[in-house]
């Protein structure tokens, strides 16, 4: 997966943490750090199940992006349900992780750095 596909993907999967979070008055999403990313992969290889998601959700990050191309808020609105609710089973420290890539710079050095551990995720979906 490309460097803007990640970031697409985790802000896809963020939306919904981030609705809910601006609706709470909670303050905004810290900068995710290269120890939470490596909490959450870790989080994320040790569980069968969660792998699944994450893979899942991955796929529909691409599919998100062709509907985007095409303006199909109706599939985007569809997608991001799936999203959310694949989100819900990896947990919460995953939700809030997506929820803090919005704030991430992906040229930055420790942009980079998060955006390889998470490559590292991607190499283990099926293609």
């Amino acid at each position: 997966m490309n460097l803007k596909l990640i970031i697409a993907v985790a802000a896809f999967a963020a939306i919904p943490a981030l609705a809910l979070a601006q609706g709470a008055g909670a303050p905004k999403a810290a900068k995710p750090t290269k120890a939470d990313a490596q909490k959450i992969v870790q989080t994320i290889k040790g569980e069968k199940a969660k792998l699944d998601a994450y893979c899942a959700i991955s796929k529909l990050g691409d599919q998100a992006a062709e509907a985007e191309q095409k303006k199909d808020q109706k599939k985007m609105d569809d997608l991001q349900k799936q999203a959310d609710a694949l989100g819900q089973k990896i947990g919460p420290d995953y939700v809030k992780f997506t929820a803090s890539m919005e704030t991430l710079d992906p040229d930055s050095k420790d942009g980079k750095e998060i955006i390889a551990i998470l490559e590292g995720l991607d190499k283990m979906c099926p293609k």
